[in-house]
């Protein structure tokens, strides 16, 4: 039996989809480099698994809506821990 055809993405959908797929590279890159330096091991490892659960669970609850305030939100707790990482950095190297 054939699936029906999921509706098209509308342009802010696509926009928060990418920056939640963009987001998560650069928790995996910083994974990555956590893991060859041994600095902030744990953060890194925290920080993609909180990733896996807030999106698959906003995704959930949002039914697949990335436009969904829910997701949005994840989206943003994101932003805001790439912050606090930058905030970090800023005071090591000062």
């Amino acid at each position: 039996m054939a699936e029906p055809d999921l509706p098209p993405l509308t342009p802010e959908q696509k926009r928060w989809a990418f920056a939640a797929a963009g987001l998560f590279l650069l928790a995996v890159g910083f994974l990555g480099f956590a893991l060859n330096t041994g600095v902030m091991q744990v953060f890194a490892v925290g920080w993609v698994a909180l990733m896996i659960v807030g999106f698959v669970g906003a995704s959930r609850v949002a039914k697949g809506d990335f436009a969904h305030p829910l997701f949005k939100a994840q989206v943003m707790l994101h932003v805001v821990a790439i912050g606090l990482l930058v905030a970090v950095m800023i005071r090591a190297f000062s």
